[in-house]
């Protein structure tokens, strides 16, 4: 049984290798003016992979697209967001997937270089552009994390990092979101 699961986060893993970032819907929280939407648009502009940001000010949002063939680094984003002096509210990435998977609760996605556990899905098809919501603690409230991962057994949504039942020694980032 083991031996089987070990399988099918290998091939998890492998099938979405050549998913992309297309752009990132950002929220901030915290800003009171626009002086702090300035501040948070001129950290985001200063991250190495971000070719485009793009400030809906009444929504305290930021639209991001990235340079072609650089791997966005959701972590990196956040950190910008953090060194501003606010937070993160809300993350929606947009990806681009290159074929048809099949989507079910707890699995592993490769998608822009990065891991992503679905902590929902009960069996849709995806393909071409999908969106998700990043649901980890830096991506959104206490409470919705705590609400979404109390759903999930596996072991990365404890600890951030690749489940030992998936790749013996890995300390990959593994991200949590719901689509």
């Amino acid at each position: 049984m083991k031996a089987i699961f070990v399988f099918l986060c290998a091939l998890l893993l492998g099938s979405g290798a050549h998913a992309q970032v297309v752009r990132v819907s950002l929220q901030a929280s915290g800003l009171t003016c626009s002086m702090c939407s300035k501040a948070v648009k001129n950290a985001l502009e200063g991250v190495s992979f971000v070719e485009k940001v793009q400030v809906d000010i009444k929504n305290q949002q930021y639209n991001l697209t990235f340079k072609e063939g650089q791997a966005v680094n959701f972590d990196v984003l956040a950190g910008a967001v953090e060194d501003a002096g606010f937070s993160v509210a809300s993350l929606l990435v947009t990806a681009q997937l290159p074929a048809q998977a099949t989507l079910h609760k707890d699995e592993h996605m490769a998608v822009g270089g990065q891991t992503v556990h679905f902590l929902n899905g009960d069996g849709q098809s995806l393909s071409g552009t999908v969106s998700f919501h990043l649901v980890d603690k830096a991506f959104t409230s206490a409470k919705e994390h705590k609400k979404w991962s109390a759903r999930s057994s596996m072991a990365c949504v404890k600890t951030g990092r690749m489940a030992p039942c998936c790749q013996k020694g890995s300390e990959t980032r593994i991200y949590h979101a719901i689509i």
